[in-house]
């Protein structure tokens, strides 16, 4: 086992707290954590955050002290740094996803009140729900799968007019860039530092808004070549078609107030 902490010296709450990581692996990290009754919401991505009074216990059960600055080191060189913006929290990491053209990519989850950053945001993801809370569920012919509309971006356009876009050629949905809500985005890193497909750089962004649409259950007409299908759905239906796909668990954190109980 390879589970690491530092001292308790950073103040918060009224007390002192450490932080708990693995450098081999965020399985082991999680597995460990959840053994020593260490809650999740405490998890940040690439550490724990523990109060002072569970150094000793948790140093007794195997975690090994180290300084702050060799804890971040041995974070750094494994690969398991987590790097965002403070506002930003990441919700999960996928190790292992395939991407474009077979590719390994990692697969960092994040929730954000910012917009993604732009120069990196080369795909887009939006959740449309009516006025019932009904959810817009497209199937993308190529992956055989289905979704919010999403895509990538077009040369000159920025994020929010390429969500835009995309909602109208996948499902027919007019929407104004101005009100749709930044929910989140995903990171994509490829493992062997090239960019793949249509992404121009080894690390990307996309950027997952949520939007509203006039009425209840309006008609949908799907024009994309790459969609066959457009439907309204409850969220617990797109969770049953989608509960697989790496980035559900983003979906399972922003759609929180719409009804999974409720027949499709």
């Amino acid at each position: 086992m390879t589970i690491w902490i530092d001292p308790p010296a950073w103040p918060a709450h009224d007390r002192l707290w450490s932080h708990l990581v693995s450098d081999v692996s965020v399985a082991e990290l999680q597995e460990f954590a959840d053994r020593m009754g260490i809650p999740r919401r405490a998890f940040e991505g690439d550490h724990y955050d523990v109060p002072q009074e569970r150094y000793a216990d948790l140093v007794a059960a195997g975690a090994r002290p180290t300084s702050a600055k060799d804890l971040v080191r041995r974070l750094r060189v494994s690969g398991l740094r987590v790097m965002k913006r403070h506002s930003d929290r990441l919700v999960t990491t996928t190790q292992e996803v395939t991407g474009p053209d077979g590719a390994t990519m990692r697969v960092d989850l994040f929730t954000a009140r910012l917009d993604p950053p732009e120069r990196s945001t080369w795909g887009v993801a939006v959740f449309v729900a009516d006025a019932a809370g009904h959810q817009v569920a497209v199937r993308a012919v190529a992956r055989d799968a289905w979704g919010p509309p999403s895509g990538l971006r077009e040369p000159g356009e920025g994020v929010r007019e390429a969500a835009c876009r995309e909602v109208a050629e996948e499902c027919g949905l007019v929407l104004d860039p101005h009100e749709l809500q930044v929910v989140g985005y995903e990171r994509l890193t490829f493992l062997d530092g090239r960019p793949h497909g249509r992404f121009p750089e080894a690390t990307v962004h996309v950027g997952v808004f949520r939007a509203r649409a006039l009425g209840v259950i309006p008609a949908l007409h799907p024009a994309a070549p790459d969609v066959d299908a457009a439907e309204w759905v409850r969220v617990a239906e797109l969770e049953r078609r989608c509960a697989e796909e790496f980035w559900w668990p983003l979906a399972d954190v922003v759609l929180p107030g719409f009804s999974r109980s409720s027949p499709a």
